[in-house]
């Protein structure tokens, strides 16, 4: 008889940080926006690296990794649920750290977005995040950006640290509202797990408070739980209006990477594309949203309380108010040029200073001729 023994072989730390940077792709509320500037892509050796824009308006971009994808949460939309079979591993905080500093030091990033998956506590799996940043922090004097995911149910205490070291930090909130959460888990508590820390951290970031330079983002995963645009949105604005959010992010359910009895694996989905438009939607109105001037009231939806994927949200608007147009080029608003289809905060600006050398006559004096400005005179008068 012929015995075969199996070797396994545990992973090397390289081996390990090429596992955990592609699963680390799954979160995307750091990155991943309505341009091209703003989507995920690989290196050259292979680890996800996230653009990001800096305060003066600029792009670089952000180191990200798990520091473990062991994960004890059951969350149905996630490929690395409690249940899965995959490959399993963590790094150390050590690890992580000079990981990251062989990157930053070498010029190929300008930060690091830490996140993990729940192995065994939220606050033990907080404590080797917030051991991370400490590190980086304290030993090796590293000042730049880290981005820090906060655990859903996480304590304060773990929830202040991480606000204390990070630049930015980010508690998804997965669904709008208690009732579409309790299709992604069994096990999280909407209120308690994840608005209630929203709210701590809105506080500990808020205007004149000690952290106020540490930035909140939150991210909605589109489509698992069979929410509608509507409820999305609503709660958007409440995070916007009222919560002191920085930033929100989407994420387009694929089938196939969760358990089969979400209704986003059981939805009829005719066109595979069109939950990535629904996702490109939602990024426009959140664009409206924070540079416009819209609120969720602006906003146009269909019977079942969706966007249109034909028509993007500001003509959507436009076209509900013929009362508005034609918007004089000559004697309008910024806020009411912002109003106009094609006309975005860029042009507005040169509108307004053009107004400053006399009249504007015709649409090309408002740049290139082309589909853009077509749409513009259609909704303009001079």
């Amino acid at each position: 008889m012929v015995v075969m023994l199996g070797v396994v072989v545990r992973p090397d730390i390289h081996k390990k940080l090429e596992i955990l940077s592609a699963d680390a792709q799954y979160d995307l509320a750091c990155a991943c926006g309505s341009c091209k500037e703003e989507h995920r892509k690989q290196s050259n050796s292979g680890k996800w690296i996230y653009p990001v824009a800096l305060p003066n308006g600029g792009k670089s971009t952000l180191f990200k990794t798990l520091i473990s994808n062991v994960c004890g949460n059951d969350c149905k939309y996630c490929p690395l649920r409690e249940k899965m079979d995959v490959r399993r591993c963590s790094l150390t905080p050590e690890e992580t750290a000079k990981i990251f500093l062989d990157y930053y030091n070498g010029g190929e990033v300008f930060g690091l977005f830490l996140s993990s998956g729940v192995q065994g506590s939220a606050d033990s799996t907080m404590a080797k995040l917030n051991t991370t940043a400490q590190i980086l922090r304290k030993k090796y004097q590293y000042r730049g950006y880290i981005h820090l995911k906060i655990i859903p149910g996480a304590s304060n205490a773990a929830i202040e640290e991480a606000v204390s070291l990070a630049s930015a930090v980010s508690l998804n909130i997965e669904t709008p509202g208690e009732k579409h959460l309790a299709k992604l888990s069994d096990r999280k508590n909407y209120i308690r797990d994840i608005i209630e820390p929203i709210k701590l951290i809105s506080r500990l970031t808020a205007a004149g408070a000690k952290c106020a330079d540490c930035k909140q983002t939150t991210q909605f995963v589109v489509g698992a739980a069979a929410e509608s645009d509507a409820e999305i949105i609503k709660y958007m604005w409440g995070l916007y209006d009222r919560l002191n959010m920085h930033r929100i992010y989407f994420s387009a359910y694929q089938k196939g990477l969760g358990d089969g009895s979400l209704p986003g694996e059981q939805a009829k989905q005719e066109d595979p594309t069109g939950i990535l438009r629904r996702e490109h939607r939602l990024y426009q109105v959140d664009f409206l949203m924070r540079k416009y001037g819209f609120a969720d009231t602006d906003i146009i939806f269909d019977e079942q309380g969706n966007l249109s994927l034909s028509v993007d949200p500001k003509e959507a608007w436009a076209q509900r108010h013929p009362e508005k147009f034609p918007v004089n080029i000559n004697s309008a608003s910024r806020l009411e040029l912002l109003r106009v289809p094609g006309i975005g905060p860029t042009t507005a600006k040169r509108i307004l200073e053009l107004r400053k050398w006399g009249k504007i006559n015709q649409i090309e004096d408002l740049g290139k001729a082309g589909a853009r400005l077509e749409k513009v005179n259609r909704y303009v008068a001079f």
